[in-house]
């Protein structure tokens, strides 16, 4: 072992036990005396990575590529996605695909890149590569029997949820099409989301935990419907409303704007950081002229209504909201929804509710990259941060329209 890797091993050793200050002056150290040793550059661009710099890890892994690294192409891609430069994470991700064909998690990162940006034939075929990567799913006992989209003629077939609320309600869409294929379409889903599938066109039935599964004779995940559908952009089924809700939808009125609200995910979500805001940030939105703002925030963050300016004029819905069917009742009353990525956006979309929808500068695939629509939900706008954590103008611009808006509904 040489010096360099001895020294290598002490910094993999401090990384491992959580000393990443030690580690980082460690790997400083070490390039102080070899300056282009690509492990080393490897390794404190995975450290700036972990404290968000994602600039400055960029440029060290970039380094550590230039160096002869080719191992290192998908952590580089990862930066410079965190850093707003996604062409060329791209780039990068493609060539480490080449460079590993069956490394599932490259394949995977490439797949949510390529959708990102609007490759969605080719995203979704890579897409598939997550059940390389996933745990098993609660309602399947069978994989053998995957449903290749060939027409069933009155045979069930199980669709069922694989990830969080919002990815069931993007794509329960596709329902209707296995419907049309001659297929018996029992939906299982988590129990938040039953009664609001309860119906969905071409939906014979609906189940969640802990209910028996009936025999089918062939089973898909949700996500996996765009894929065998030969989903492209110009052909995703993208007609709203696809889910109801009993409660009539609000008319135009003389009465203020009714806005709804949500600006926090789940904290456990590791994307939750970015992708959410506090409500101070949004405060400027709390006490305009002409709104009347409903908090459709569930749970501890709704809390914060009570340490902001304008929080005690905000109508709180938390309590009352049980499931997602609650929640939909609450939306069909409102004129706007406004709010970050979370299920409730896609609520509001799958329902037709105009909706406006704050984005991190590194957002979930779904949305895309550089569009102010959205290709899945007609009635949805995309308001986008120009860099990684800086909220304060995608507010300013909301307070702005938000203002146009009340003017041009009150007809002042």
């Amino acid at each position: 072992m040489t010096h360099a890797d001895r020294r290598l091993a002490d910094v993999d050793a401090f990384f491992q036990a959580g000393r990443f200050a030690e580690a980082v002056e460690a790997c400083r150290a070490l390039l102080r005396e070899e300056p282009n040793h690509s492990g080393v550059l490897h390794r404190l661009g995975v450290l700036h990575h972990l404290s968000r710099d994602y600039a400055g890890a960029a440029h060290l892994l970039a380094a550590a590529v230039a160096a002869g690294n080719r191992a290192v192409h998908g952590d580089l891609a990862v930066s410079l996605m965190k850093a707003g430069r996604a062409d060329e994470a791209l780039a990068h991700f493609r060539t480490a695909h080449a460079l590993a064909p069956q490394d599932a998690r490259i394949g995977y990162n490439l797949a949510m890149a390529l959708l990102g940006a609007g490759a969605v034939e080719e995203g979704f075929r890579l897409y598939e590569q997550r059940w390389r990567l996933k745990g098993p799913v609660p309602w399947i006992s069978r994989w053998d029997r995957f449903w290749d989209g060939r027409p069933l003629d009155g045979q069930t077939l199980l669709v069922h949820a694989e990830q969080g609320f919002g990815d069931s309600i993007q794509f329960a869409r596709y329902v209707p099409l296995a419907a049309a294929r001659g297929a018996r379409v029992v939906l299982a889903v988590p129990k938040e989301l039953r009664r609001l599938m309860a119906g969905l066109e071409g939906c014979a039935s609906v189940l969640s935990e802990g209910e028996a599964v009936p025999p089918y004779a062939a089973h898909v995940p949700l996500m996996s419907l765009p894929l065998l559908f030969g989903t492209t952009l110009d052909t995703i089924p993208a007609s709203v409303p696809y889910l109801k809700t009993p409660i009539p939808e609000r008319a135009g009125s003389d009465g203020p704007l009714r806005v709804g609200l949500v600006w926090a995910g789940r904290a456990e979500d590791p994307d939750d950081l970015h992708r959410s805001c506090t409500l101070k940030e949004l405060a400027p939105l709390l006490a305009l002229p002409g709104v009347e703002v409903h908090s459709l925030q569930k749970g501890a963050a709704e809390s914060d209504l009570e340490q902001v300016a304008g929080g005690e004029r905000v109508i709180r819905h938390g309590a009352t909201l049980g499931d997602f069917a609650d929640t939909a009742a609450v939306v069909a009353t409102l004129d706007l929804v406004i709010g970050v990525d979370t299920a409730v956006m896609h609520l509001a979309g799958a329902l037709g509710k105009p909706a406006w929808v704050l984005l991190s500068a590194d957002p979930d695939w779904r949305w895309m990259r550089g569009r102010s629509d959205s290709p899945w939900y007609p009635t949805l706008r995309l308001f986008r941060q120009p860099s990684l954590g800086l909220w304060e103008p995608v507010v300013a611009q909301l307070r702005d329209e938000l203002c146009q808006l009340v003017a041009a509904t009150s007809g002042g």
